[in-house]
């Protein structure tokens, strides 16, 4: 292996995809090592219109179109004290009019595959042990690819950790956070058949209030949909059945997601995750960022996971882009970056944790998505729910790289 790279990456998903991705279009010699063979199964199918900015940077966005994915123009919610369903669509207030449902095994194949024509080199089923460091800095990798024993190290002037769930920089430093109140265990599985809503709502999530918990339906353009129930771990503790019966359970005892799954039949078998909200106090050192759920990841009531990885590596690229420029700016732009990601996140997860209570009336909710991204009140209190919950909220100074792009090398 020659350490000819400018930047590693560790991971392929999305957050992976997107930084190396980027800074291959931009010039810079990347290496991704990703620790399984692709196309790989992955939860979180339901995308926001913030991911759309990044896409058309990578240049991407004519590959989902051709892809084939749900188009999704807004969010169905039966919450709060509307006894009835009630919507809000993205063009009203958003840029662009619409999002995407996407299986993900095959849109995280294609962000790889695109990473790889943007001129990546990527190496699946390849294990990073562990991060490589002299004194305080990170200078690379050391992995081993498939089941061989033996062991490569690899070294760059920056390492971006895109590493998902394993968190291998947090991990090194111990610096995961948990967000207890946000503890709850999902289990999903899939549906063929029964209905959906009509026009352009027909591709819209829906996101079902049912005490202590919520259910999604995620409907996809084969034909199938994906149908999920988070609750607090205690909540499925406390009924004495498996979380698949837990999820049966809670769907018969629904109103929307009953009637609008009607005959359907369950084609897989029920999955089931826990864990799942945290974020490390810390996200970069001297050679090293972290991006991605690496970083943190946030209660899956908004679909905020994909925007959040995408969008923290779009900026996690351009900060390393720049460093690589001028390393003597190191501490600024790593502060910068770590910066605006927390800043982000706050307001992800304070208006996750107001939203959670299901007895306020719909105008609170908008109010309190003003409060936090819009408290001049440039905006209705509706747009600003919408700006909010679509990851669209770059008016405020959040998420947003102390750098600017960078041209091309092609340009």
């Amino acid at each position: 292996m020659q350490n000819g790279y400018d930047v590693i990456v560790i991971g392929g998903g999305p957050a992976g995809s997107t930084a190396s991705g980027l800074l291959a279009k931009w010039g810079r010699r990347v290496l991704v090592l990703e620790k399984e063979k692709f196309p790989r199964y992955h939860i979180g199918e339901s995308l926001v219109p913030g991911c759309v900015p990044v896409l058309q940077e990578l240049g991407a966005i004519d590959l989902i179109e051709s892809a084939g994915a749900t188009k999704k123009f807004g969010l169905s919610l039966l919450w709060g004290d509307e006894p009835t369903p009630w919507s809000v669509d993205f063009d009203e207030i958003c840029p662009h009019p619409y999002a995407y449902e996407v299986k993900r095994a095959e849109f995280d194949n294609l962000l790889l595959t695109h990473s790889r024509r943007l001129g990546a080199t990527v190496i699946e089923e390849a294990s990073v042990r562990e991060l490589l460091f002299e004194g305080e800095r990170c200078v690379g990798v050391r992995y081993s690819v498939g089941r061989s024993d033996d062991v490569v190290e690899v070294t760059a002037p920056y390492v971006i950790d895109a590493s998902g769930q394993t968190k291998l920089l947090a991990r090194h430093l111990d610096v995961v956070e948990w967000h207890e109140d946000l503890k709850n265990l999902a289990t999903w599985t899939y549906f063929q058949g029964g209905t959906r809503y009509e026009g352009r709502q027909a591709g819209n999530i829906l996101v079902e209030n049912r005490p202590p918990g919520w259910l999604w339906m995620i409907p996809f353009s084969d034909g199938t949909c994906s149908v999920g129930f988070v609750a607090p771990t205690t909540e499925y503790a406390a009924t004495g059945l498996t979380p698949p019966e837990v999820l049966r359970q809670r769907i018969a005892e629904s109103t929307e997601v009953q009637r609008l799954l009607g005959d359907a039949v369950e084609v897989a078998a029920p999955r089931t995750t826990k864990d799942w909200s945290y974020t490390a106090s810390r996200m970069t050192a001297p050679g090293v960022l972290t991006t991605g759920d690496a970083a943190a990841f946030i209660d899956p009531l908004f679909s905020t996971g994909v925007m959040l990885a995408m969008k923290g590596a779009s900026t996690a690229a351009r900060t390393v882009n720049a460093l690589l420029d001028a390393p003597e700016r190191d501490e600024e732009l790593r502060t910068a970056y770590e910066k605006s990601y927390r800043d982000f996140l706050e307001v992800v997860i304070s208006f996750v944790r107001f939203f959670y209570d299901p007895s306020k009336k719909v105008v609170e909710y908008f109010e309190r998505a003003r409060a936090l991204v819009d408290p001049a009140e440039a905006l209705a209190a509706r747009e600003d729910f919408i700006v909010l919950i679509s990851g669209l909220y770059d008016m405020a100074p959040v998420m947003q790289s102390a750098v600017d792009a960078p041209v091309p090398a092609s340009a």
